[in-house]
C-alpha cells in the first residue's frame, strides 16, 4: 500500500473516522431529569456500538485501503471504495434519524452529537474528494529529485549512498557508451575492448532524436494503460514516486514502473520533470 496515493480528502476522511471512534466512548443520550441511571456509551449495546458507529470507522478504512492498492479490488464486482463510500452514507443517515427520534425524558448526549458531526464530515469528503480539486490533491508531497552524483563519482562508491530505481539523480550511461554485448548505435565505432556488430548481422538503426527519457512524477494518482489499447489499466502511478517515460505516445507518454511494467499515461497535466 503506498501512503503517497492518499488524497487531502482522504485524510479528511481519516480524521472523521477518528472522530467517530472516540465518539463511541461517550455518552449516547442524558437524562432530562434525576434518573438513577448512568447514561451509556455506545458499547452499552453491540447493535449500536458495532451496526452504526464501527460502520462508518470500516467504511472510512474501505476507502483509504482502495485509494492506497495499485489496482483496484473488487468485491461482487463492486470496488472497495464505493462499499466505503456508502458505509459512510449509510452511517450518518442513522445518527440522523436516532437524533431526530429521540423518546421523552431524554436527550442527545456528546456521543451522539459528535457521532453525528463526525459521520456528516466522514460522508461528505467521501463523496466529494473525487469531485472537488482541493480534496483530489496529493496529502503528502512529492520528495525533491535527488541530487545528481558528481562527476566522476559513481552511485555505491564508498561513501557515496547507491542511488536506487525510481530516483532521478541515478547516473544514466552517456550516449554512446554501450555496455559489452548491446549493438552500437548508427555511426559509433566499436572502442578497443568493446565487441561490435557481427559481420553479415543487420546495422543498428539511428535512435530517435526527437525524445530523451526522463524521470517525473504525478501530482495525483494516474492510471496506466496498456500498449495496445486496451481501456483496462495495467498500473497505477501514485504520487511520490518517480517513474521513467520510455517514449512519447502522441499526446501520452510510455512510462515505466519499479516492477518493468510499460503502459501508456494518457493524463500528462501536471507533471513533474526530475
Amino acid at each position: 500500500m503506498n501512503i503517497r496515493s492518499l488524497t487531502r480528502g482522504d485524510g479528511v476522511v481519516i480524521g472523521a473516522a477518528v472522530l467517530l471512534f472516540i465518539a463511541s466512548f461517550l455518552d449516547v443520550i442524558s437524562y432530562d431529569a434525576e434518573v438513577p441511571l448512568e447514561p451509556p456509551s455506545a458499547w452499552a449495546t453491540l447493535g449500536n456500538a458495532l451496526g452504526v458507529y464501527m460502520v462508518g470507522v470500516i467504511g472510512a478504512a474501505l476507502i483509504v485501503i482502495a485509494r492506497g492498492l495499485p489496482q483496484p479490488r473488487k468485491i461482487a464486482g463492486i470496488d472497495l471504495g464505493q462499499f466505503g463510500v456508502a458505509a459512510a452514507i449509510i452511517t450518518f443517515w442513522n445518527f440522523f434519524w436516532t437524533i431526530v427520534d429521540l423518546g421523552e425524558g431524554v436527550s442527545a448526549g456528546a456521543g451522539l452529537i459528535l457521532g453525528l458531526i463526525s459521520s456528516l464530515i466522514l460522508a461528505a469528503a467521501a463523496v466529494a474528494t473525487p469531485l472537488v480539486p482541493a480534496l483530489k490533491g496529493a496529502l503528502l508531497p512529492a520528495p525533491r529529485p535527488q541530487a545528481p552524483q558528481p562527476y566522476g563519482m559513481q552511485p555505491g562508491q564508498p561513501g557515496q549512498p547507491g542511488a536506487g530505481y525510481g530516483y532521478p539523480g541515478a547516473q544514466q550511461q552517456p550516449y554512446g557508451m554501450q555496455q559489452p554485448g548491446q549493438p552500437q548505435p548508427y555511426g559509433v565505432q566499436p572502442q578497443h575492448g568493446q565487441p561490435g556488430p557481427q559481420q553479415g548481422g543487420p546495422a543498428a538503426g539511428p535512435a530517435g532524436a526527437d525524445f530523451a527519457p526522463f524521470w517525473f512524477a504525478v501530482p495525483v494518482a494516474r492510471p496506466l494503460y496498456a500498449e495496445d489499447g486496451s481501456p483496462t489499466p495495467v498500473a497505477e502511478l501514485a504520487p511520490g514516486t518517480w517513474y521513467l517515460a520510455v517514449e512519447q505516445r502522441g499526446p501520452g507518454l510510455v512510462a515505466q514502473t519499479q516492477d518493468g511494467r510499460r503502459g501508456v499515461l494518457q493524463d500528462t497535466s501536471g507533471i513533474q520533470r526530475g
